[in-house]
């Protein structure tokens, strides 16, 4: 019976953040429900596997380069598998946490519940602020990457502006997304979102494939220890876009169901992810080094306009992924999270993209930003902290004894969960954070002395006259 209890607790239905309007059978209701009102497993799918593989898609053909084809195409597996651990270990402490709360007879109503509550409630304030401090800092850098990313793709089909200008209009295009209210109201644009990604990955392999190797094309990577370690990076950087998973996982009508959702839509990543990266980096090899976006190789035609357009409107959905849990929790500190006013809400959001705006016009790095931020932040964020966080909050007998979702069988049990968090922990410290901070860094500073900050124009080519 007490299993029972539990699952009627979590399977309660979400309550969405705006009231309901209208009869619920009119065509117009109708149409909300179909585009607009996602709560289900496949539409958590969708957002999963829509927010996993935005425009760092046209940069693995520049980390492929950096590793070589085989260390690439291993590293992609490995930190897939990685990826998909640690998202299901945020899934498993975000029902923990619901479902003691829900116990103790908190309402949800009108709060969308995130990481850094999930780690206070579980593990206290120290944990909620060190949680706070990373997630909003990568989701931060996370924003500025879809915003540098539209200023880089746009480029190649208009070159009359340069990328920073197209920067300073799509900073304002991307500040729309103060409209939507949260990731329940992202139905449509996560399915777009994954159709348009599939596209740009099968052109970039067909596209690569016909166009053939280059002329003297040479494969030398890898060459030093830095540019490895940077491209490894880039990697863990793809496969660690579950910072929304708590706020996705409350969006859902039934949130237990999470549970493979990461990995299954993981999975299909791949299947865009491995075919794009190897095509482009067997056609163009170490021409990639210097050339960070796969389209700016790739010769000019309708279907790498139509693939440049897909992505300009993908990375305009992603913004809004990375900037929502950033928008709560302005509304949070603000104290208007709760307010029925969308609009009063889309007021008190707009300050939040300025530093975005900025940190963008600032680091216009398109490719080397990605490693860096994936070193430095998300390897916490997503990687150490989720993996710290289910082994403190189940240290003790009575916590695992009546846990509310326990470790699968056939991975060991507690002892078995246990050591593979323990070895994520130390794999994501020595190499992602440690050798990966440290090569990432390099190459940073390396662009700023090359190109300088506020740079007009990163990596473009000679302009015709």
């Amino acid at each position: 019976m007490a299993s029972e209890k539990v699952e009627t607790v979590v399977a309660g239905n979400y309550v969405e953040m705006e009231p309901e309007e209208g009869d619920s059978k009119s065509t117009k209701s109708k149409l909300s429900n179909l585009f607009w009102h996602g709560g289900s497993v496949y539409d958590a799918w969708f957002s999963c596997a829509s927010n996993q593989v935005a425009q760092v898609l046209l940069t693995l053909p520049y980390s492929f380069s950096q590793l070589g084809m085989l260390s690439g195409i291993l590293f992609q597996l490995f930190y897939g598998l990685m990826g998909s651990w640690t998202a299901y270990l945020i899934s498993v402490l975000y029902v923990e946490y619901r479902t003691r709360k829900e116990r103790e007879k908190v309402d949800f109503r009108n709060h969308v519940i995130q990481w850094f509550e999930v780690l206070d409630g579980l593990l206290g304030k120290h944990w909620r602020n060190i949680g706070l401090l990373f997630n909003c800092t990568f989701l931060l850098f996370g924003s500025v990457i879809q915003l540098i990313a539209c200023a880089s793709n746009i480029y190649y089909i208009n070159d009359n502006l340069d990328k920073r200008t197209w920067t300073y209009i799509f900073g304002a295009c991307c500040a729309t997304t103060v409209f939507i209210p949260s990731f329940h109201n992202y139905r449509i644009w996560s399915f777009l979102g994954l159709v348009m990604t599939t596209y740009t990955a099968w052109y970039l392999t067909i596209a690569s494939l016909i166009h053939g190797q280059t002329e003297g094309v040479k494969h030398s990577g890898p060459t030093t220890m830095v540019l490895y370690f940077t491209g490894a990076t880039n990697i863990l950087y793809t496969f660690g876009g579950h910072a929304v998973t708590v706020e996705i996982m409350h969006a859902m009508w039934k949130p237990q169901k999470f549970k493979l959702i990461y990995l299954i839509a993981t999975l299909y990543v791949l299947t865009l992810t491995l075919p794009s990266a190897s095509a482009v980096y067997w056609a163009f090899g170490d021409l990639l080094l210097t050339h960070a976006n796969a389209l700016s190789l790739l010769p000019r035609t309708r279907f790498r306009d139509a693939a440049v357009i897909l992505m300009l409107i993908h990375q305009f959905i992603t913004f809004g992924f990375a900037c929502t849990p950033l928008y709560f929790v302005w509304e949070k500190l603000l104290r208007v999270h709760n307010t029925k006013s969308m609009f009063k809400r889309a007021m008190a959001r707009l300050p939040v993209v300025i530093p975005i705006w900025f940190l963008a016009i600032i680091f216009p790095f398109f490719g080397p930003i990605n490693s860096t931020v994936g070193s430095l932040l998300v390897s916490f964020t997503v990687y150490i902290i989720p993996a710290m966080a289910h082994m403190v909050t189940f240290s003790s007998p009575s916590a695992r004894e009546n846990a509310v979702d326990r470790p699968p069988s056939f991975l060991g049990g507690w002892a078995g969960s246990f050591s593979l968090n323990m070895f994520v922990v130390g794999w994501v410290l020595v190499v992602g954070f440690g050798f990966g901070g440290w090569a990432s860094m390099l190459n940073f500073i390396r662009q700023i002395n090359t190109f300088g900050l506020f740079t007009k124009c990163y990596q473009c080519p000679p302009h015709k006259a």
